[in-house]
């Protein structure tokens, strides 16, 4: 019995020792299950992720298509520089971050209200419908979305009888540049708010029923809990959202200012965004607009270190 005892000894303190691991082409046959599994979704992130990084390097090439991108002379910082030379280029930079900080600041909380209340409902019959409601918004497409927001911001449409109703005179909403963000921000919290709730309502489903319980019997109300239990149960989800959302501050959606602005709401609704898309695609003028992205990608990974640094000495909470 002994020297059994012994002979397992020694085969497992072989086998704990780091020296005695087995060969790499053993492993990977042990797991080609899984490496099997992995390699569709790693080919679709090489493919469209990191191959199309070696384009950037037209933002410092005088790029020539029968050139291709390694025969065309370097030109260094010279898109860059032509950039920051443009009259243009402070206001599409005071658009994009006015449009992004009032989006940041209107459109971050909307979701966590809207599941605060959520859990605050008592009937779930009623709950679940509210929730669907507020859903459906979400699965609507961008171009729906607009052409409706045009629609009702016509001369004839709801916003111009609301206030016909009203004794007001017929505005064309969208051809305002004053009207515009609010607008746009307005119909973006439309969309996105009851889709945006469900992280925050996963986060409170976590809440341990017997701290209301308890706070129940000390005489806390309402909102007492929602500040002093359910709100530090969504505190940590909320810190890493709101910093990928400042991040992206500078990241418009460009598709929806696409459809919305005109040239009469260019002087706030031109962002960088769209004048890549005017310069690039219809003015092709590829390395240009290549080196104004490259510049929003830096300044979009500054804004992340930066708010992550401030959220890991503010709160316990980081993305690193």
């Amino acid at each position: 019995m002994s020297n059994l005892t012994a002979k397992n000894y020694s085969r497992l303190t072989r086998k704990a020792v780091p020296g005695n691991k087995k060969p790499l082409w053993k492993r990977i046959l042990q797991q080609r299950a899984l490496i099997l599994m992995v390699i569709p979704g790693l080919l679709v992130v090489l493919v469209f992720n990191y191959f199309p990084m070696y384009g950037v390097l037209i933002a410092f090439k005088d790029y020539s298509t029968r050139a291709g991108i390694w025969g065309s002379p370097w030109v260094g910082f010279k898109y860059f520089e032509n950039f920051f030379k443009n009259p243009t280029t402070p206001s599409l930079f005071r658009n994009t971050f006015l449009l992004g900080l009032y989006s940041l600041i209107w459109s971050f909380p909307a979701p966590i209200i809207l599941a605060l209340l959520f859990n605050e409902l008592r009937g779930k019959r009623f709950k679940k419908l509210t929730q669907t409601v507020s859903y459906f918004p979400h699965f609507i497409s961008t171009i729906i979305v607009c052409g409706m927001l045009k629609e009702f911001s016509s001369r004839g449409g709801l916003f111009n009888q609301i206030n016909a109703l009203l004794g007001n005179e017929p505005v064309s909403y969208l051809l305002e540049p004053k009207y515009f963000r609010t607008l746009f921000i307005a119909s973006g919290i439309w969309q996105s708010v009851g889709f945006g709730s469900i992280i925050y309502l996963a986060a409170l489903s976590g809440v341990d029923q017997s701290l209301l319980d308890a706070a129940d019997i000390d005489g806390a109300n309402r909102f007492h809990k929602i500040i002093y239990i359910n709100w530090p149960a969504i505190a940590p989800t909320t810190i890493v959202l709101l910093i990928f959302a400042i991040s992206n501050i500078m990241g418009n959606d460009f598709t929806k200012v696409l459809l919305l602005y005109s040239p009469k709401t260019y002087s706030v609704a031109d962002v960088i965004g769209t004048y890549t898309f005017r310069e690039g695609i219809q003015g092709q003028r590829f390395e240009y607009t290549t080196a104004i992205g490259l510049l929003m990608s830096v300044i979009g990974f500054v804004l992340i270190v930066i708010a992550n640094w401030v959220s890991k000495h503010v709160s316990e909470t980081s993305l690193w």
